[in-house]
C-alpha cells in the first residue's frame, strides 16, 4: 500500500504538473489570437520572443519586429481566429512546448467586398524563459484546401 501511494503522490503530482503546462500554453495560444484580432501589440511584444521565426503558409518569413510591423499597418490582418484542433505536447521538464492546431481565419472582407477566410495548420515551439515565462520561438504555417 505504500509502495502505491508513493507512485501516485510522485505520478500524480508529474501528471498535474504537465496538465498545467498545457492548460497554459493553450491558455496562452487564445490570448495570441485575440490579441492579433485586436492589434495588441503589447500582448504580442510579451509572447513573442526576441528571436521569434515565423514562416508564414505562402513562405515568407518574418521575425519578431517585422511581424508585428505587419499587424500594426494592417498588412497582417485577422477579423477572427477560430481554433478547431490544438494539440500541445510538453518537453524538457515542462520548459519546451510543440503546439500543433488547426484554425480558421476571418480575413475581412476582400477585394471584391466578398468575406474571405483561410484554414492553416501550424506548429509553434515556446521555450519557457526563467525571467519571460513562456515565449514563441518558432511558428511554421501551412495553407490547408478550402
Amino acid at each position: 500500500m505504500l509502495s502505491m501511494t508513493f507512485f501516485c503522490t510522485t505520478h500524480c503530482s508529474l501528471l498535474t504538473k504537465k496538465m498545467s503546462a498545457i492548460q497554459e500554453i493553450e491558455q496562452l495560444e487564445r490570448q495570441r489570437f485575440d490579441a492579433q484580432v485586436a492589434k495588441d501589440l503589447p500582448t504580442l511584444e510579451s509572447i513573442f520572443a526576441d528571436d521569434l521565426i515565423y514562416t508564414h503558409s505562402n513562405g515568407h518569413q518574418d521575425g519578431k519586429a517585422s511581424y508585428l510591423a505587419s499587424i500594426a499597418s494592417g498588412q497582417s490582418r485577422y477579423d477572427k481566429v477560430d481554433i478547431e484542433n490544438m494539440t500541445v505536447r510538453t518537453y524538457n521538464d515542462d520548459h519546451t512546448a510543440i503546439v500543433n492546431a488547426l484554425i480558421l481565419i476571418d480575413l475581412g472582407p476582400g477585394a471584391d467586398g466578398q468575406p474571405h477566410f483561410t484554414r492553416i495548420k501550424y506548429v509553434v515551439v515556446y521555450i519557457k524563459d526563467a525571467a519571460k515565462g513562456w515565449q514563441l520561438v518558432l511558428w511554421h504555417a501551412q495553407k490547408q484546401a478550402a
